[in-house]
Formats: structure tokens, C-alpha cells, sequence
């Protein structure tokens, strides 16, 4: 982003919302240049920004005229009754919900991974642009430089991802049930349909015919567009843990080339942009949730030739690892921010 662009940030009181505020804050942005949006009921309220605030503005039809750059995270209904005609207007719209990640025309964006993407996007004035699911990117930023290294023909993930996937509300009713369990009282749920402290359970988004959830249909077609390769067979499995912040993925890969030097891989996968191993076998140290917590970067660790892929020649075609990222931050504020960023660097906006 250059020093004269005005900045929207709609749904600016939700968890996502108010990260998405901390950095631009973090990246020097002005006050002056950012508008913070949000339901009528928020109007008034003031969010703080940097060394200071920002009132809350409600959000409607015209709140956008004359604005740049609107990071959208207000839920898919808002994205889609307002995103298109932003755009439309001159406003660049880049959009943290589910409402145009598969649309053939709207980029589907993990910087580090494929900002090519945004090659297409011509000027500043009309473009919408999509932030990828939250597991989805914390998965793929841990598989893609191994992907670019041997290739992978196939991924298998299974995903621990915290309640700040369902906002601030959610955040809420896991602090208090745990209370609630402790003081030996029944767990009132709101948010979800079953108790999330203490609790393990399947994504809360809806199952479908085929017996997967949204959350897992996402992994696959989210992959196959980032990737540009829907050849790549993936499959997951996404349940809920009573964490606050940061998702965790087991990732099981099999390669198009075998494994001949892991330390090589592990050197690979350290030097991707925006990634950090974890991963002290000795000390029996890897990726956790409270480590990455409120950081930028995705922690990769516990890799593992996969045993179960070894060919009768003692070739491995296949790896283990496992990856924590902060869903707040990389798996949505963050990447939506980076997005801005590299368009202003691309094409000037």
C-alpha cells in the first residue's frame, strides 16, 4: 500500500476485524486513512488504533465511496450483498469470507504462495479479491515448499483448529465454559451446538451428502485453485479443540519424488517465506498453538519420512509433518493485509 490510500475495514469489531486494524496500525498506516465499520448496533464504539482510536462508523450501501481498499470481514451475506457493487464503484475488495473463493474471475490469494494470482488484476479501481479459509492457508504455507521441491501427488490433513475460528463470541463461550466445568456447572451453548472446553468434536459448519463438512470441502477445492493443479488428490478431516487462538494440521503427503535428504526438506521448508521450524526431536519440541499464538509466522515441525511409503527398492515417497499457525493473524488478517501489500507493489495500488 502507498502513503495516500484510504482503508476500510468492515466488520472492524469482530476478532478478525479488529487484527486486521492492529496491523495496519503495526505497518505505519495513518488513522486518518482508515474507516472502521461495522453493524449499526457497534456505531459510536471506539476500537483502538495504534497510540490511539478510531470511532466505529455503521456500515451501509454508500460507506464505501471514495475508499480504496476495503478489507471485508463481515460474513459471507454482507460480502455478497456489498463486495461486487464496492468494486463496481472504483473500491478494491479484498474479502476474508467463503462468498467469492471459487468464483472463476476472483483471485484466490496466499501471497507467499501464488501472488502471481493478482497479476490479473489490471488497475486499483474494481477488483475483488479473495482471502483463502483459515486452515487452508496455515496447511498449505507447511506443504507448499515441499511441493515445489518433490511435488506432491497427494495430501491428507487432518486439522485441531481453535474456537477464534468462529470469532470473538466463540473465544468467549470456551473461557466461560471452562469456568462453568470447573465450578462443577453444566456448559450453557451458544455458539456451538455442544460444549467446546473440554470437547473435541467435527467442524460446526454442515455436513454434506458425502459426509464431509464444509470446512473439509474448502482443504480440497481451496488447494486445487491456489495450486493451480486440481490433479493433486486431498482429502481431510476438520474437527474443533478447546484452544483459543492458532489451528493446528497434521499433514501426510505423498511425493512425486522420493525423499533422498530430509534435512534438505527441513531446510526447504525453513527458508519459505513466512514459516518457522519447530521441530527438536531431542527436546521433543514442535509447533504448539500457544507458541504460535499472536505471531506472523507458521510453525512447521515434527517431519517425518512416512514409513508406510517406502517402495522395495527402500525409496520414500511420502512425509509426516505437523503445523500450527495463528488463524487470526496468517490465516485471516495478516494474509488479507499482505494482499494489499502486494498489489500496491504489482499495480500501484
Amino acid at each position: 500500500m502507498n502513503g495516500n490510500q484510504s482503508i476500510a475495514v468492515v466488520g472492524a469489531t469482530g476478532a478478525v476485524g479488529r487484527e486486521m486494524l492492529d496491523i495496519l496500525a503495526a505497518e505505519g498506516v495513518e488513522a486518518g486513512r482508515v474507516k472502521a465499520f461495522a453493524s449499526p448496533r457497534s456505531a459510536g464504539q471506539r476500537l483502538p488504533y495504534g497510540p490511539g482510536d478510531l470511532a466505529v462508523e455503521a456500515f451501509g450501501g454508500e460507506s464505501l465511496e471514495g475508499i480504496d481498499i476495503a478489507l471485508f470481514s463481515a460474513g459471507s451475506a454482507i460480502s455478497k450483498q456489498f463486495g461486487r457493487a464496492a468494486a463496481a464503484r472504483g473500491t478494491v475488495i479484498i474479502d476474508n469470507s467463503s462468498a467469492f473463493r471459487m468464483d472463476a474471475d476472483v483471485p484466490l490469494v496466499v501471497p507467499e504462495i501464488n501472488a502471481e494470482a493478482l497479476d490479473g488484476v489490471a488497475s486499483q479501481r474494481g477488483a475483488v479479491i479473495a482471502n483463502p479459509n483459515c486452515s487452508t492457508i496455515i496447511t498449505l504455507m507447511a506443504a507448499t515448499p515441499i511441493h515445489r521441491m518433490l511435488g506432491v501427488k497427494r495430501m491428507v490433513v487432518s486439522t485441531y483448529q481453535a474456537v477464534s475460528g468462529a470469532g470473538a463470541a466463540a473465544m468467549e463461550e470456551l473461557r466461560r465454559q471452562a469456568q462453568q466445568v470447573l465450578d462443577g456447572e453444566k456448559p450453557v451453548c451458544k455458539v456451538f451446538d455442544q460444549p467446546c472446553a473440554f470437547n473435541v468434536f467435527s467442524h460446526n459448519t454442515t455436513i454434506g451428502e458425502d459426509g464431509y463438512n464444509v470446512e473439509e470441502t474448502k482443504m480440497v477445492k481451496e488447494t486445487h485453485k491456489i495450486w493451480g493443479d486440481a490433479s493433486v488428490r486431498v482429502t481431510a478431516t476438520c474437527i474443533r479443540v478447546p484452544v483459543f487462538r492458532a489451528h493446528c494440521a497434521s499433514i501426510n503427503l505423498t511425493l512425486a519424488q522420493p525423499v533422498d535428504n530430509l534435512d534438505a526438506v527441513r531446510e526447504t521448508i525453513g527458508a519459505f517465506a513466512g514459516v518457522r521450524v519447530v521441530d527438536d526431536r531431542a527436546a521433543n519440541r514442535f509447533p504448539t498453538p500457544l507458541e504460535a499464538s499472536g505471531k506472523d509466522d507458521v510453525l512447521v515441525g515434527r517431519l517425518r519420512l512416512d514409513p508406510s511409503q517406502i517402495d522395495s527398492q527402500g525409496r520414500c515417497w511420502g512425509l509426516n509433518l505437523f503445523a500450527s499457525g495463528d488463524q487470526l493473524r496468517k490465516g485471516a488478517a495478516l494474509n488479507a493485509v499482505q494482499i494489499a501489500d502486494v498489489l500496491g507493489e504489482r499495480v500501484g495500488v
